[in-house]
């Protein structure tokens, strides 16, 4: 599904895939919407787990252009796309429960994103002026417009500019006291 997409991917090439019967198929999953959910659950699960585990090792703002390599890093092998949200972009419109499933996996991704932020608006590391949340929303969505321009064109330049572009945002946001100048050492 990741791959081909949820409506291209049938219930036989599922099971030709995992080596199981439709009856255990069936009994685990009683339809393509059952599985389906479980699809859009397990690769939330997947990329928020690590995104968090990415996130809570944030502490400075120098430390964003770490996330940001890890992100960029394999990105033409990942085929150039976010699991969530290739899966709202295909199933958004058509279905009510796999978009409220997914509106909350951006939700989650975005309030993780904003506990990093304020954490380093409590260390004084960016400025308090800024809502953690807005930043948040703002470097999530520059994300996915990224992901989707990369995808698209086969090319990882359009998600980098765009990541780039969000963390120079965040960046602007840094506390004066805090932004390395290049007439001071440190």
């Amino acid at each position: 599904m990741h791959r081909q997409g949820v409506t291209a991917t049938t219930l036989d090439q599922v099971v030709d895939t995992c080596g199981v019967s439709k009856s255990q198929l069936y009994h685990y999953f009683p339809d393509k919407e059952a599985l389906v959910a479980e699809v859009i659950a397990t690769q939330a699960n997947r990329v928020l787990s690590a995104q968090k585990e990415l996130l809570e090792q944030l502490h400075t703002m120098q430390e964003l252009d770490k996330w940001r390599d890890a992100l960029v890093s394999g990105l033409s092998e990942r085929g150039y796309r976010c699991p969530i949200g290739s899966l709202a972009n295909e199933l958004a419109g058509r279905c009510d429960t796999a978009r409220r499933t997914l509106a909350g996996a951006f939700g989650t991704w975005t309030g993780d994103m904003a506990s990093t932020f304020a954490r380093l608006q409590d260390s004084g590391e960016l400025s308090s002026e800024v809502a953690a949340e807005d930043l948040a929303l703002e470097v999530v969505a520059a994300l996915q417009g990224g992901y989707l321009l990369a995808e698209t064109m086969q090319d990882e330049q359009p998600f980098v500019l765009a990541l780039d572009m969000a963390l120079g945002w965040v960046k602007a946001h840094a506390r004066a006291d805090h932004q390395k100048r290049p007439d001071r050492p440190g």
